[in-house]
């Protein structure tokens, strides 16, 4: 729009001087002339401003819904700018009858890798999480409430922003320079969580009708977007009130986010936990690192009703894996337990 506004105002410095040239010559000219003259020159400033505004009205509706490709409303935020890392996009995806019912407030759902969750077009490898046909099924078969899902882009840093900062901390000096050598940083998680914490969920529920409590706040990824999940809800318990660790990366430093879950997972009587993992490709590793993880989830008192760990005989680490079974952790995580 700005470059628009900058060609506006050097056509109009441009019309402006040919129209005092050309008042010195018109007053030689016979009246029809000049008329005729000054009609096609106000045609022609009118039919750029009509052009400059529906240029304008294009780009805006390019960036405000993204159609092909998703069932429902996407809402893009390009770039999306903070003090703690770099910008990236944001989608919200909103409920079928968000914009039927003007008076009704949504859970969110924050969830990583964003480009893999709606548009197979995005996604990672051509397969996306159908998160959007998934919901959309279990909303209008009431199996969940309606619920807003926000998809955080992830970065050039995701292996960094992801990896649990506290847990990192706890490696051995030498661990860490291996781990930075092979990553390009150390890892930035905390600065990352207060982007989602402070920048990104305080917008989200300003622009949108949301229900800002804990209860209605959940977080969700796969992989070390799993792992960075059950790190934000130990480290912000007073803002997410679930948690989805689809493939959880335990392997992530020698397994020390199982250490750093000792001390740090939050109260059971109020907060749900989701773990899964598959037995092929990556996730073949996992089972071993779960199991230890199970076991502190029952010396911390969660039960049945607020964790669950499925595992899943011949599932794959990838988005057509996790798409076949997303409906699992999205009703867990979204329903009220009795």
């Amino acid at each position: 729009m700005q470059k628009f506004r900058m060609r506006g105002a050097e056509s109009a410095k441009a019309y402006r001087s040919e129209r005092a040239m050309q008042s010195q010559t018109n007053a030689c000219k016979p009246f029809s002339q000049v008329k005729t003259a000054l009609s096609m020159q106000i045609l022609m400033l009118v039919a750029y401003a009509v052009l400059s505004e529906t240029l304008f009205a294009m780009q805006a509706m390019l960036n405000d819904t993204v159609p092909l490709g998703v069932t429902g409303t996407i809402r893009r935020f390009e770039k999306f700018p903070s003090r703690y890392v770099e910008p990236r996009n944001v989608d919200v995806w909103l409920p079928p009858d968000y914009d039927k019912n003007p008076n009704e407030r949504y859970a969110v759902l924050y969830m990583h890798d964003g480009q893999n969750l709606f548009d197979p077009k995005l996604s990672f490898i051509g397969v996306d999480w159908a998160i959007d046909e998934t919901l959309t099924q279990l909303i209008g078969e009431k199996r969940v409430p309606p619920v807003m899902v926000v998809g955080v882009w992830n970065s050039p840093k995701r292996r960094a922003e992801y990896m649990p900062q506290k847990a990192f901390e706890k490696l051995s000096e030498a661990e860490k320079a291996a781990w930075i050598a092979q990553h390009g940083s150390p890892a930035c998680s905390d600065r990352y969580l207060q982007f989602l914490v402070s920048e990104l969920k305080p917008f989200i529920d300003s622009t949108f009708r949301t229900q800002p409590q804990r209860e209605s706040t959940f977080i969700m990824g796969s992989s070390m977007g799993g792992l960075v999940s059950l790190y934000a809800i130990c480290e912000y318990p007073e803002v997410f009130g679930g948690a989805g660790c689809l493939s959880t990366h335990f392997p992530a430093g020698k397994g020390i986010m199982l250490e750093y879950m000792k001390d740090h997972l939050p109260d059971p009587s109020t907060h749900k936990i989701y773990f899964d993992y598959g037995t092929e490709t990556v996730d073949k590793d996992y089972e071993p690192y779960q199991r230890q993880a199970d076991e502190i989830m029952k010396a911390k008192g969660y039960t049945s009703k607020t964790w669950m760990t499925r595992k899943f005989e011949g599932d794959e680490h990838s988005e057509r894996a996790w798409r076949k079974r997303v409906h699992i952790p999205l009703q867990f995580l979204l329903t009220h337990s009795d």
